[in-house]
């Protein structure tokens, strides 16, 4: 089976399902509503036992304003489907948590960053922000000089940048090791 096959074959089975074909690459999009059970047929069905990756985006002034996307692929790697839902803001949509549990962490991560809830989940909580922390960074109106904290004992006090913080590499370092956010 082929990953156009796959798409074909969700699309058939899906009604609200479209896919394209971009690069060599197939997307299939669905609507929030299916999306838990076309997770569940690309597993049980079309055998795509691997979540490589799960990410959104901030689509803001859009309406829905965020998009999900899976990459979901064979053991063998011969087959990469890419599987994405467009959510609205406050919007909740099912955890795949217990059907690949890769999910855990990467649905975590789109939490904490984007401010996604996920039903079902067994363990939503942040990942990367430290509990408590009133923001979701990777949303566009996140500014990069940070907002004021009010947790003074647990980071730092003032502004809490993402420019120069603990997870952004250092622009200007002599090499790529110092660069990187390990290093400081």
């Amino acid at each position: 089976m082929t990953a156009k096959d796959s798409a074909e074959k969700v699309t058939k089975k899906f009604e609200s399902a479209t896919a394209i074909e971009f690069r060599g690459e197939h997307t299939v999009t669905v609507t929030p509503d299916d999306f838990r059970a076309v997770m569940e047929y690309c597993k049980a069905e079309l055998s795509l036992d691997m979540l490589l990756d799960a990410s959104s985006v901030d689509n803001t002034g859009e309406d829905p304003r965020f998009a999900l996307v899976y990459e979901l692929a064979t053991v063998d790697d011969s087959v990469h489907l890419r599987v994405k839902t467009n959510i609205a803001e406050g919007d909740e949509i099912p955890t795949v948590s217990d059907l690949w549990a890769t999910a855990d962490w990467h649905e975590r991560e789109i939490w904490d960053m984007m401010g996604i809830q996920f039903s079902g989940h067994p363990d939503l909580r942040r990942i990367l922000m430290w509990e408590g922390y009133p923001f979701h960074p990777l949303r566009k109106e996140f500014p990069l000089a940070g907002k004021p904290s009010e947790m003074p004992d647990v980071a730092f006090t003032g502004e809490a940048p993402l420019e120069g913080g603990p997870f952004v590499t250092s622009a200007g370092a002599g090499s790529r090791v110092e660069a990187e956010p390990r290093a400081k």
